[in-house]
C-alpha cells in the first residue's frame, strides 16, 4: 500500500489550530511543542517540520488573524456603497471574526499581559494605525457625503477602536457577556452617522 499524501497546507493548519487551543488553555509560556503535537494528534518532529519553535507558531497564527483584518479592511475602503454603511459593516465583521477566535484573542492578551521580552507576536501598532485610519477615511467620507455630522476623524476613530476592544477585553473575562450583542450599542453610541440615520 502507498504511504498516504499529506496535505502539508491543511496540516499546518491543524498544528496551528492546536498550538492556539494549547496557548490559550496553558498559557503561552507554560506551553510546549510536545503539548501542541499532542493536541493535534502527531509526533512532535512533525512540528518542526513545519515551524522551528512556539515563537513561529505564535507568530504564524496573529499574522493569519492579521491578514484577516486586514482584507476587511481593504473590502471596506474599496466599496462603492454609502461609507456609514461600509463603516457599520466593518465593524460588524472585525466583531464577526474575533468571535470565532476567542482563542486566539485570550492567547495575545496572555503575552502581552505577561510581555514577550518587548516584542509583539505581529505589528500591533501598524496594525491599529490602518485600522483607524481606514476608520477616520468612511468617517470623514460619511461627513463630506451628508450621511452624518462633522467629527474630528481621526480621534473618533481611536475612541471607536477601543470601545471596541475594551468590549472584547470583558468578552474574555466574563464568557457570560454577549459579546455579538454589544455592537447595536456600539455602533449608535460611536458612529454618529448611523444615529442620524436611523433616529429622525
Amino acid at each position: 500500500m502507498a504511504p498516504r499524501r499529506v496535505d502539508r497546507a491543511a496540516r499546518r493548519e491543524e498544528i496551528l489550530a492546536a498550538a492556539v487551543r494549547v496557548f490559550a488553555r496553558r498559557g503561552f509560556a507554560a506551553s510546549r511543542i510536545e503539548d501542541v503535537a499532542a493536541e493535534a494528534g502527531i509526533g512532535k518532529g512533525s512540528v518542526y517540520l513545519y515551524f522551528s519553535d512556539r515563537d513561529e507558531l505564535l507568530e504564524a497564527a496573529f499574522a493569519a488573524l492579521a491578514a484577516r483584518s486586514a482584507a476587511l479592511i481593504e473590502e471596506a475602503l474599496a466599496g462603492t456603497g454609502d461609507p456609514a454603511e461600509r463603516l457599520e459593516h466593518l465593524v460588524r465583521s472585525v466583531v464577526a471574526v474575533l468571535l470565532g477566535e476567542r482563542d486566539l484573542a485570550r492567547v495575545l492578551l496572555d503575552v502581552w499581559s505577561v510581555g514577550r521580552g518587548g516584542r509583539p507576536p505581529v505589528d500591533m501598532a501598524g496594525f491599529y494605525r490602518e485600522y483607524r485610519g481606514a476608520i477616520a477615511m468612511l468617517l470623514a467620507d460619511a461627513a463630506d457625503s451628508g450621511a452624518g455630522p462633522t467629527v474630528e476623524p481621526v480621534a473618533h476613530a481611536a475612541v471607536l477602536v477601543g470601545a471596541i476592544e475594551g468590549c472584547v477585553l470583558q468578552w474574555l473575562f466574563d464568557s457570560s457577556l454577549d459579546l455579538a450583542g454589544l455592537v447595536d450599542p456600539l455602533l449608535q453610541l460611536l458612529i454618529p452617522a448611523r444615529a442620524k440615520g436611523r433616529n429622525p
